[in-house]
Parts: structure tokens; sequence; C-alpha cells
């Protein structure tokens, strides 16, 4: 069954060309079925593989299927690898992404560009799968481009609206930032170790000593890589702004697919981060801050995507968090179960704004819940299990990181628990603001609001279960688990970080749980029975509130001091350098040629007289510089 590895990605390249060129002609039922469907056997496949996997001793396949460069002593083949941490992933990857696939048959049944975008969602998903299987570091850096390119062609997918076109161009330029330094750690790791293959990198890089200044670099590189796919400070602000992009498509990539993929390429070569301490506690910090600012904008959002998008920012803080103290298999653990409720809450979100016809304004909303049963139930369990309550999946893996950040400092750990005391507080109000209290908006628009259809509701039920019984992948030992998730990941992540005693570790459970209680109750207090509703007027609401409002104006700030100067310093090169002095250069000759030719075109007499007497001229000067020169 592993050798058939090689079908789960092509399968959905299959369905991206059949969408892709039958767009036009085929009927939209049988697009969404093809579409979904060669997601579903790629789904089918992996889960063979998962399966065939765990009965086999060797945890750890290369799947070769053909030489493709092969330049002196460089030697890349095209190969996957199937080992725990990729055979997790293809889970993720192909069964989110098929409930994603199914939710957009019912969201995007009415757009006139629904071929295109199925081949589009198809095209991703076949990116992602071969990022995540690469055997090298190459192949995962092909499939990391491809997922840049796509969602490049998903945000902008509406490009008619030049501010969704954009944001798909922010995306691609902030990507492409961070793109540049992985791609100069490959090349660093090449230089050092003759070669890209994980299998040839990891065991000479286990030989060198911790701290090694190579190790330290190429690492830093690969960071920077990690932090423009995985929106990390300073890198952060593009996803944000990529709910421009249809609804399936912001949970396809907050969810399940292209914001993970900094996450794996960290925890696939923990190896070398391992060897690197000083970048682990950069990543520690810069992960922490970002799940804080993230947290601190998305208070006072309004726009319900928005807010979902810096939860989005925040939670991978946290994962990032896990990186930095060494806790690898709980960040991935927090990978996967914020698979399962991000992508929940943001198909919820889609419900929500297909009810409201596209009204994405939380001050509009309310009342919701008797309209919108089953989106409102499914989005209360996604909002719980974000929030961290037990026994829901979000409790589980963001303590198990909590636990390993208080073994490594203690400050870390307050800011990090207030972190997440903030994400129950947003996120209820998000909840009250939607689905509690009057409706707020037109009465033309609350006659029309009635409950998506079973191709969206489905996949927020089966979605909503998995947020509920997720954390049993990796239940600790403290209450009465076996880690299954940490035992499964051991062939790939040899270094597991040492947590507290039980003791400790239910004082921080809970810590955390009466501060995630009581961030529900005040949200509870403000937005529901008080009925409170966020103002429009800025002098209404505090300076913080405004700063929080106005995400902390980075973006503007990104605009003063990065932007502006290098169109200022372009527009110099334009008009001096170039327009003056290289188009003065060449243009300058030109006019000396012209002019000069004018003069000597009067030379021309057609006199033969004036012809004799300059040849003898000629002459009479060759014969004085030869005699001259002797």
């Amino acid at each position: 069954m592993i050798d058939l590895v090689w079908l789960v990605p092509l399968i959905p390249l299959l369905g991206f060309v059949i969408n892709g060129l039958g767009r036009n002609t085929l009927s939209k039922n049988l697009i969404g079925f093809i579409g979904s469907g060669v997601i579903f056997i790629s789904f089918a496949i992996s889960v063979g593989i998962f399966f065939a996997l765990g009965a086999d001793a060797n945890k750890s396949h290369e799947i070769f299927l053909f030489d493709w460069i092969n330049a002196g002593s460089l030697h890349i083949p095209l190969s996957f690898l199937v080992d725990p941490l990729s055979s997790i992933m293809l889970l993720i990857i192909t069964g989110v992404g098929f409930l994603i696939h199914v939710y957009s048959i019912g969201y995007m049944h009415s757009d006139e560009g629904f071929g295109k975008f199925f081949s589009y969602l198809n095209l991703f998903i076949f990116f992602m799968l071969l990022l995540v299987l690469g055997s090298n570091y190459i192949v995962m850096f092909i499939g990391w481009e491809g997922v840049g390119l796509c969602s490049y062609l998903l945000i902008g997918f509406w490009f008619t609206n030049s501010s969704y076109a954009s944001a798909a161009k922010k995306a691609f330029v902030m990507n492409r930032i961070g793109d540049l330094g992985f791609l100069l750690a490959v090349f660093l790791i090449f230089t050092t170790f003759g070669s890209v293959e994980f299998s040839k990198v990891f065991p000479q890089a286990a030989n060198l000593m911790p701290g090694h200044s190579t190790v330290v670099l190429i690492t830093l590189l690969l960071f920077i890589g990690a932090c423009g796919k995985s929106a990390q400070i300073p890198l952060f602000t593009w996803l944000p702004d990529a709910m421009a992009g249809p609804t399936p498509v912001s949970a396809l990539i907050h969810a399940a697919t292209m914001v993970t993929a900094g996450i794996y390429m960290i925890a696939r070569s923990n190896v070398l981060f391992d060897l690197a301490p000083v970048i682990q506690h950069l990543i520690a910090i810069i992960g922490l801050a970002t799940a804080v600012l993230g947290a601190l904008i998305a208070i006072t959002q309004t726009d319900i995507k928005k807010v979902l998008a810096y939860s989005t920012v925040s939670q991978l803080g946290y994962m990032f968090l896990g990186l930095g103290v060494g806790a690898y298999d709980g960040a991935f653990f927090h990978v996967i179960t914020h698979a399962f409720f991000k992508a929940l809450l943001f198909l919820c979100a889609g419900s929500v704004i297909h009810a409201m016809h596209h009204e994405q304004d939380m001050r509009h909303m309310g009342g919701l819940r008797k309209k919108l049963p089953v989106t409102f139930i499914t989005m209360l369990i996604g909002t719980i299990a974000i929030a961290g309550l037990p026994p829901f999946s979000g409790f589980f893996s963001k303590d198990e990181i909590l636990a390993h950040a208080y073994q490594y400092n203690k400050v870390v750990w307050a800011i990090g628990v207030f972190t997440a005391f903030l994400t129950a507080f947003y996120m209820f109000r998000m909840l009250y603001l939607t689905f509690y209290g009057k409706y707020r908006g037109t009465h033309h628009a609350e006659e029309h609001i009635h409950e998506s259809p079973s191709t969206m509701t489905l996949p927020l039920i089966v979605l909503a279960v998995l947020s509920v019984i997720g954390g049993a992948l990796n239940i600790p030992e403290s209450l009465g688990g076996n880690q299954w998730l940490a035992h499964w990941l051991t062939p790939v992540i040899a270094h597991h970080a040492e947590g507290p005693d039980h003791a400790t570790e239910y004082m921080l459970m809970a810590v955390s749980v009466v501060g995630v209680l009581i961030s529900i109750g005040i949200a509870y207090n403000k937005y529901n029975k008080q009925g409170h509703v966020p103002v429009a007027d800025e002098a209404k609401r505090s300076a913080f509130a405004n700063l929080s409002y106005h995400k902390f104006y980075i973006d503007e700030l990104y605009d003063l001091i990065i932007r502006r100067p290098l169109d200022a310093f372009s527009t110099f090169f334009y008009k001096i350098v170039d327009r003056k002095i290289i188009d003065g250069i060449v243009n300058g000759l030109g006019w000396g040629t012209s002019e000069t030719s004018k003069g000597l075109r009067l030379l021309q007499t057609g006199n033969v007289g004036f012809y004799i007497f300059m040849m003898v001229a000629g002459i009479i000067s060759l014969l004085l510089y030869t005699y001259l020169s002797i």
C-alpha cells in the first residue's frame, strides 16, 4: 500500500486538469463531484498508507520515482518520504481538504467561476501534498512555491475587485520574502552537507556540535522561510488580508494546509534546530509575540472573518512557541486540533455569511441561533474547542504547549496563559455578537435568512465531531492517557521535551481552565447580558481599542518605513539615473552621431578635383607620418 503513495498527489492533479479544461463545458454537479471525488480517493489511499505504516516495523519508507536533476555532485531524485510525520499530514490535508471541497459545492454553486475554483482547489491540494511528501528540500520547495502560487490565485479569485486583487499580490510578495530565506538555506545545506536529501543531511548534522555557526545560519534562514508561510512577525500582515478570497479558501489556507507548512518544515528539520539553541529561543520569542499581538487585535474586530484570521495568527504563534521550547510533538498536536476547529469555525462563518447574503460585519448580525441551528451548535463546539475547555481537542494541545512553556520559562508561560484568556474572550465575543441578542440587520435581509444546504452543513457536523474527540490523539499520562501521538512521532522527533510533574500539570490545567471560564463570563456579561455592540465612532472608543481596531497601524508602519522609501528610491532612479544619465548617454551618442554626420556630409560635394586633392593630401599625410615615426 505504501508503494502507491505517488497516487495521492497525482489524483488531485488529474482533477485540476479535468476541471481546468472542462470548466466551461462540464456541468457544475459533475465538476463538484470530480473535484471532491479525487480528494476523497487520495484520502482513502492515505488512510490505507497510515494503517500499513502502523503495522510495519520500519516506520520510514523512501519511495523513489525517477532521477530529476543530475549536475556534477548535485543529485536530486523525485522521491517521496512516508513516515509517521508525513502520514499524519496526508490525513489532515486530504481529510479536511475533502470536507472543504464538499462545502464549496454549496457555497460556490452560484458563482460563474465554479469550474475554475475547483481546479484551483485541486491544484492547491496537489502542491501541499508534494510539500509534505518530498524526501528532500528541493521537492519540498517546489510544493512550497506551488501553494504560494495557488494562494495568490485563490485569494484573488474575485480579482475584478481591486482590493481583493491587491490582497492576493500582498500575500504573494510577502511570501516571496520568506521563500528567499528558505532558498538560501537550501543552498547552504547543499554546500555544507553535499546533499539536500533528509536521509543524508540529518545524520551528518547530528555529528556537529550544538551552536555550530553554519547550522545556526541554516536554521535562521529556514525560520525566515517559515515566518513568511506561517505568518509570524514581521511577515504576518498578509494573512488577515487573505480573507478577500471565498470562505472555503480561508478555511483551506488557515486550517489544514498552507499556514501549517512552516511548522511542518521546522518539525521535519528538528535535528538541525536542536543544534541551534539560540534560534530555538528566537522562535519561542517570535511565536509568543505573534500569539499576543494576534489576540490583542482580534478582541476589537467587527468582521467575523477578520476575527478568525487574527485568531489563526495567534494560534500559529502558539505552535511556534511549542517549537521554540522544544515541544515539537506538542506543536504538531496543535496543528492537528487546529485543523479541525479552525476549519470548522471558518466554514461556520461562511454559513453565516451565506445566510446573511455576504454580510460579514457582526454589528449587523445577532439572534441567528434559532434561524441557523446547525451552524450555531457546530460553531459553539468550535468556539469551546479553540477556547481550550476540556474535554474538547484544543484543551489538550494548547495545555501541552503551555506545560512545556512553564518548564522553559515562567514568564513565557504567564504570557501564554494570558493569551489563552484573550482567545476565549474574543471567540465568545464573536459568538454572542453573531448568534445572541436581537437581530441588528435590515428587516428585508432577516426575512431571507435560512440554514445552509446539506452540502455545507454535513462538513460542519463532521468537523464538530473531530473538534470534540481530536484531543484523544495525545491525552497526557497525568489524565490517564498514553500520549499516542508523541510515541507515533518518535522515529521522526527523537528529542521530546520534558514536561512538568503531574501535580504541577494539574495546577497549570486548573489555572488555564479557571481563567478561560472567567474570560467567557466577561464576554457573556458584556456582549450577551448587557447587549453591548461595538461602536463605529472612533471618538467613542478608548485609545487602546482604536489601536487594536486599526491593527496597531502595523500596515501603515510598513508603508511608512518600507514602501514609501522604496517608492522614493525607485522614483529617483527613474527620473535621475534612468532618464537623465542612462537615457542621456544613449540619446547623447545618437545626437552626437547625427550632428557629426551633418558636418561630414558637406565633404561629399561631387567635385572630382576636390576628391583628387583630398587623396593627394592623404598620401602626403601618410608619408609624413611614416617619415616622422622612423
